[in-house]
């Protein structure tokens, strides 16, 4: 069984903060679920180019305010309660009207040393160097 809580996350090597958003990694690839789970911040009043296409997402809004444009696509508002699902590596840009916090799900599992690149993607396991 695995417990954690989120005060012992917080201020470590798996609380990474980034310019537009925060994620404090709950389980990685190295728990063995076989996904990864994170509690992420996005930044009040910041835009994100995210693009995952070596990963599915599964994300959970508990509290905030923002939306979700698929780039060439529709735009989805993004309150507490919304889920959104990127099945099919959607491109998009995440919007924070109001600081929002997710709880995000990612399979492959992340590793924890990923970093978006130019085009918002994180890489494989296998290109990390």
């Amino acid at each position: 069984m695995i417990v954690k809580h989120l005060n012992d996350i917080v201020n470590t090597k798996n609380d990474i903060d980034a310019e537009t958003w925060n994620s404090r990694r709950l389980l990685l690839k190295k728990d063995g679920m076989g996904f990864s789970m994170h509690d992420t911040i996005i930044k009040a009043g910041t835009e994100t180019l995210i693009w995952y296409r070596n990963h599915v997402e599964a994300v959970y809004c508990i509290e905030g305010e923002g939306e979700i444009e698929v780039i060439g696509g529709q735009t989805y508002p993004i309150t507490p309660g919304v889920l959104y699902a990127l099945d099919g590596h959607e491109k998009h840009l995440l919007r924070a009207s109001k600081q929002l916090r997710m709880v995000c799900v990612f399979n492959p599992p992340l590793t924890g040393a990923e970093v978006h690149d130019k085009d918002g993607v994180y890489p494989l396991e296998a290109e990390i160097q």
